[in-house]
């Protein structure tokens, strides 16, 4: 942690900007919430027009039919919403480092986890179903130790996994023509993740902002504190 020098010649610690980061990681949270539910939409939108009698685009053993008017703008739709979640994803992360690392200036500990899970925490099996968590919760705890941790992250996290481990939500396993031939034949699991992905979305800013509000009070206290003579 980069240190610096007040009037008094002592060194106080040099806290990164968090509040605009905070409102970029919430707007990204919720730019990728509205992108998940035009793509539930679209999903409605083909589940109405049924499946064309030439069948699903993906036709097994290599062979794919030309994709119609409607299929083709549910690529467009992904394709935009996996932009719109590549873009929160790096607002989130530019979050979540500031207020890990301001968390530690202010409790003089350090962090339970290493820095470099801010980044491969959400990636690496079995830890990413509670490290990235983890660290927004010792990040929260460190900066306001009397207070409980916001019910947002835990409504989140738990949304968050319910979108990751079913297959279909924000990481999903079927390919774009896999996943309209579902939408064709049963669209509720589809749109059930999608609910479950816009909810965590939404939360999920909620919680940036209890958070980034949290640590904003503390470090405005601290600035506000006569120094010692």
């Amino acid at each position: 942690m980069i240190e610096q020098r007040d009037e008094a010649g002592g060194n106080m610690p040099a806290y990164r900007p968090v509040q605009v980061a905070g409102r970029l990681a919430a707007g990204g949270l919720l730019l990728a919430g509205l992108a998940w539910a035009v793509r539930g939409a679209w999903e409605v939108r083909l589940a109405l027009a049924g499946e064309p009698a030439s069948g699903p685009p993906d036709q097994g053993e290599g062979v794919h039919r030309a994709l119609n008017a409607l299929e083709d703008s549910y690529h467009l739709v992904t394709a935009l919403g996996g932009g719109a979640v590549v873009l929160c994803a790096l607002l989130f992360l530019s979050w979540l480092s500031r207020v890990r690392d301001n968390a530690q200036a202010l409790s003089g500990q350090p962090p339970r986890y290493a820095g470099i899970w801010v980044y491969l925490g959400w990636i690496f099996p079995v830890v990413n179903l509670w490290f990235p968590r983890g660290i927004v919760v010792d990040a929260f705890r460190r900066t306001a130790p009397e207070r409980k941790v916001p019910v947002a992250v835990e409504v989140w996290w738990v949304l968050w996994l319910i979108g990751l481990l079913s297959g279909v939500g924000i990481v999903y396993r079927d390919s774009t023509d896999e996943i309209i031939a579902r939408a064709y034949t049963e669209v509720w699991p589809l749109l059930a993740s999608d609910a479950a992905v816009v909810g965590a979305a939404v939360a999920g800013a909620y919680a940036v902002r209890a958070v980034t509000g949290a640590q904003v009070e503390r470090l405005r206290k601290g600035r506000q504190a006569p120094a010692p003579e």
